[in-house]
C-alpha cells in the first residue's frame, strides 16, 4: 500500500477529489431518479419502500422497532414518524406496546409487490444495464470495501 493510500497523506489529491465528486454526484442523481420513478409508478416514497422491504424480508413480516430502525439505518424518532404515516395508509400495523413491533399488513405486502416490479425494472435500466459484467463486479467490490471501512470502529 502506498503512503498516499495508507492514510498518511492528509488531503486527497486533485484526481482523488474529482473521483470522489463524480461518485457522490452520480450516486445522488441515481438515488434521485430511482426515488422519482418509484413515487410516480407506485405512490411510494423511497422511505416507504425501505420500510416495506425490511418488513417483507423479516421472518413473519414483523420486526421490533429497534431492529427495523437498524435495518433501514434510521434513528428511532424518524422511524416512528414514518411508521405513523404508513400506518394511517394501511401499509403497516404496530403490534403490542408503542415500541414492540411493526408488521407488514396484507395491503402493505400487495403494495410492495406491485411497486417492486416497476422498481426493479428501473434498477435494471439505470444501473445494471449501464454497466458491463466486470464493472458490476467491481462496483460490488467497491461497495463492500466502503461498507467494511464504515463498519470499522471510528469509520
Amino acid at each position: 500500500m502506498t503512503q498516499e493510500r495508507s492514510g498518511a497523506r492528509r488531503s486527497p489529491t486533485g484526481d482523488q477529489l474529482r473521483t470522489w465528486r463524480e461518485f457522490v454526484e452520480t450516486t445522488d442523481a441515481l438515488r434521485s431518479r430511482l426515488s422519482s420513478r418509484l413515487q410516480a409508478e407506485s405512490s411510494l416514497s423511497s422511505s416507504d419502500y425501505a420500510v416495506l422491504l425490511a418488513l417483507h424480508d423479516a421472518d413473519g413480516h414483523c420486526l421490533r422497532s429497534s431492529a427495523l430502525a437498524d435495518a433501514v439505518g434510521w434513528e428511532r424518532s424518524r422511524l416512528s414518524h414514518q411508521v405513523g404515516r404508513m400506518e394511517r395508509r394501511g401499509l403497516v400495523a404496530r403490534q403490542g406496546s408503542r415500541s414492540a413491533g411493526v408488521a407488514l399488513t396484507d395491503d402493505g405486502a400487495a403494495t410492495f409487490r406491485r411497486a417492486s416490479v416497476a422498481h426493479l425494472r428501473t434498477v435494471r435500466h439505470l444501473f445494471v444495464d449501464a454497466l458491463t459484467d466486470d464493472q458490476l463486479a467491481a462496483a460490488g467490490e467497491i461497495a463492500a470495501a466502503l461498507r467494511a471501512a464504515l463498519d470499522r470502529p471510528g469509520g
